[in-house]
């Protein structure tokens, strides 16, 4: 008897697949892996959470893994006050706003013009040399930047903002002409057959198109900025406008004892990077693939 059914027409259809589909294996070895790498991340950040609420006596017992009976909540008010968290948290993210900018601003005008000017040796010499900087250490040009900026008046969160903008250029950059080879030439050339502009055509077409991109660098060129503790402890001369890391190792330094209230001012400075990852990574993802493979 054939396999083939027929319909009501009578034209032979191709038989129906069982309903009963063999069960995807289990990949073992990679979820093991896999589950040891995420202990590295949430173990760490356990014992952060359960130190950051217990007592003075509890937290010096030698068990960091032991959930605090009772919650001490008192220790996040008391690193609110000794931190003065609210003055190096608004440095913190005035620090961070102006990186961001920056460097959304900065890199996307930069990948457009080696983008579309990638036959001029100019441009190509000028992606390399972006990309060259990429391996060079900061400790390198530390004494040179501490130099400049109490020249130029940039001793401060200001000149910590630009100077965390130029570290970001380099990746910025190279994710940016990475996304933009996706863009369809077709759309710029009609744009251009209309009579727009270059600065038109960036700002109505190219730059609406950058959203997954602009996210992605963005939500790194943050983390970068707010982790951050060698170049503002390096460059900001006045200590009360220190962000949040530096006033960190300065708690530590000084109230060590106290490891309760440390991991409550951790856990305090953790949390802002936290949420907007959780929030964010959806984009981080999509940017990056989406610049990996040409369409």
């Amino acid at each position: 008897m054939s396999t083939l059914q027929t319909t009501t027409s009578g034209r032979p259809t191709t038989p129906r697949r069982s309903t009963t589909r063999r069960r995807r294996r289990t990949n073992w070895p990679v979820t093991i892996v896999l589950a040891l790498a995420s202990l590295t991340v949430l173990a760490p950040l356990y014992v952060t959470l359960s130190m950051a609420f217990k007592t003075s006596g509890q937290s010096v017992d030698g068990n960091a893994f032991a959930w605090p009976k009772p919650f001490n909540p008192d220790s996040f008010a008391e690193a609110w006050k000794l931190t003065k968290f609210p003055v190096a948290f608004g440095v913190s993210i005035a620090v961070a706003a102006i990186t961001v900018v920056l460097t959304l601003l900065l890199s996307s005008l930069a990948a457009y013009a080696i983008s579309k000017n990638w036959s001029r040796r100019f441009f190509r010499w000028s992606f390399i040399y972006l990309l060259a900087a990429m391996f060079l250490p900061f400790p390198v040009v530390a004494l040179p930047q501490i130099k400049l900026t109490a020249l130029t008046g940039l001793d401060n969160p200001v000149g910590v903002g630009i100077l965390h903008a130029m570290f970001q250029l380099s990746f910025s950059v190279l994710l940016y002409t990475a996304y933009l080879r996706t863009v369809p030439p077709e759309l710029e050339e009609s744009a251009r057959m209309d009579g727009a502009s270059t600065w038109q055509i960036f700002r109505r077409i190219v730059l609406p198109l950058l959203g997954p991109m602009n996210a992605t660098v963005g939500i790194f060129a943050f983390l970068a900025s707010w982790n951050d503790f060698m170049l503002p402890s390096l460059i900001t001369a006045d200590p009360k406008l220190q962000t949040l890391p530096v006033v960190q190792n300065i708690f530590q330094s000084d109230f060590g004892t106290d490891y309760n209230v440390a991991f409550a001012s951790y856990l305090m400075t953790m949390a802002p990077t936290i949420i907007v990852y959780l929030f964010a990574q959806r984009w981080v993802i999509s940017g990056v693939t989406q610049g990996a493979v040409k369409n």
